[in-house]
C-alpha cells in the first residue's frame, strides 16, 4: 500500500467562549433531541467542517460546571443560532440536561478550536458510526454535492432512531443494531473502485477494531481516512483521534 500525500486541510480558529440560551427544543426520535441555541456571541461563530466539535458547557443540578463535546449540526449566522443534536443515552449529565431543556436555559459554547476540511471531490465517501456519530454523518450528507456516491453504515439501538436523509446524492445506507454488526458490515462491504475517503466515529473499542479492519483487511490508505473515538464505556467526555 503506497502512501500518498494527504489532501486534508487543517484550519485553526481562535478560541471563544460564547454565552447562549435555548431558543427551541425539538424531539427527533426516542434517543435524540435537537436543541437550537441563540445569542449575540454567535454572530461570528465559525464551523467549517462536519467533523468539528465544540465544548458544550452547562451546570448540573448541584450547580457544578461541566462540559461535553458535540458536533455543530447547523449554523445560521443571520439569526445567530446554533443547533446541536443530543443523544439521550443512559443517565449522563448532558443527556439529562438535554431531556429537561427549556427555552431560556443558559449554557456556554466554546470552540471549535479548529476544522479538518475533507475535500468533497473524492469518487466516493464512506461514513461509519454509531448513534453518537449520526449528527456528523447527517451534516456531511447535507453538504456533499448532488450525484456524489455516499455509503453509510450506521448503528442505532432502536429502529425508531433510523433517519431519513434528504439528499439527491447516490446514497446507500445500511442500518445495524449493535457494534459487532457494524464491524461485520464493514468487513463484508464490497470496496468501491476509485479514490475514496472513509470517516468513522463512535465507541472506543469498536473504532480501534475498525481502524485495523480498514488498514489491514481493506488496505485503505491512512491518509484517506479519519477515525475518532466519541465515547468510552464507563467514562464521560471522551474525544480522541485514532486516524
Amino acid at each position: 500500500m503506497n502512501s500518498q500525500p494527504t489532501r486534508i486541510q487543517r484550519i485553526r480558529h481562535d478560541l471563544h467562549y460564547r454565552p447562549v440560551v435555548v431558543a427551541r427544543v425539538a424531539p427527533l426520535s426516542p434517543s435524540f433531541v435537537s436543541i437550537t441555541f441563540t445569542g449575540d456571541a454567535l454572530a461570528d461563530f465559525r464551523s467549517d467542517s462536519f467533523d468539528d466539535h465544540v465544548k458544550f458547557m452547562f451546570k448540573d443540578p448541584g450547580g457544578e460546571s461541566l462540559m461535553r463535546d458535540y458536533t455543530p449540526r447547523h449554523v445560521d449566522l443571520l439569526r445567530r443560532e446554533l443547533t446541536i443534536e443530543f443523544a439521550l443515552h443512559g443517565d449522563g449529565m448532558a443527556a439529562n440536561w438535554a431531556r429537561q431543556a427549556q427555552v431560556g436555559d443558559e449554557a456556554i459554547i466554546a470552540g471549535p478550536r479548529g476544522s479538518v476540511i475533507v475535500p468533497m471531490d473524492y469518487d466516493w465517501h464512506l461514513l461509519i458510526g454509531d448513534s453518537t456519530a449520526l449528527p456528523a454523518i447527517h451534516r456531511r450528507i447535507s453538504e456533499l454535492a448532488s450525484g456524489q456516491r455516499i455509503l453509510v453504515l450506521a448503528q442505532v439501538d432502536h429502529p425508531e432512531d433510523r433517519r431519513q436523509f434528504d439528499s439527491d446524492s447516490a446514497l446507500d445506507i445500511q442500518w445495524v443494531t449493535d457494534h459487532e454488526a457494524l464491524l461485520e458490515a464493514t468487513a463484508a462491504l464490497p470496496w468501491p473502485q476509485g479514490e475514496g475517503f472513509v470517516w468513522a466515529a463512535g465507541e472506543s473499542s469498536t473504532m480501534m477494531k475498525l481502524r485495523t479492519l480498514l488498514t489491514e483487511n481493506k488496505q485503505h490508505p491512512p491518509e484517506a481516512m479519519r477515525i475518532a473515538v466519541y465515547w468510552r464505556r464507563g467514562k464521560a467526555n471522551v474525544h480522541e483521534q485514532l486516524a
